[in-house]
């Protein structure tokens, strides 16, 4: 026989379980659009666009928050000697 408590058991894991897939489902197309967006940061920084671009935690982050406008947003800053600009190493004086 089932019990009221096994009853509610199964309710509450039924809700937990749409709940996730309703995470999931809205918490996909944001996972897609951050991997895109470092990938194209990668590529640029291989085709030697901007000049080089700094690739540095800041700039990973800023791409995988955003996707491809944070990608865009590097590449301009960078573009523009604002930000992520690969530095030549410094020459020393003796």
């Amino acid at each position: 026989m089932v019990t009221p408590v096994e009853i509610g058991l199964f309710v509450l894991v039924l809700a937990l379980l749409f709940g996730a897939y309703r995470i999931i489902k809205a918490v996909k197309p944001l996972i897609v659009n951050a991997i895109v967006g470092v990938i194209i940061l990668f590529i640029a920084n291989f085709l030697g666009i901007a000049g080089g671009i700094d690739i540095s935690l800041i700039a990973i982050l800023v791409c995988a928050v955003g996707g491809v406008p944070g990608a865009i947003l590097v590449i301009i800053l960078a573009y523009l000697d604002i930000a992520f600009v690969g530095m030549m190493a410094p020459l020393v004086l003796l």
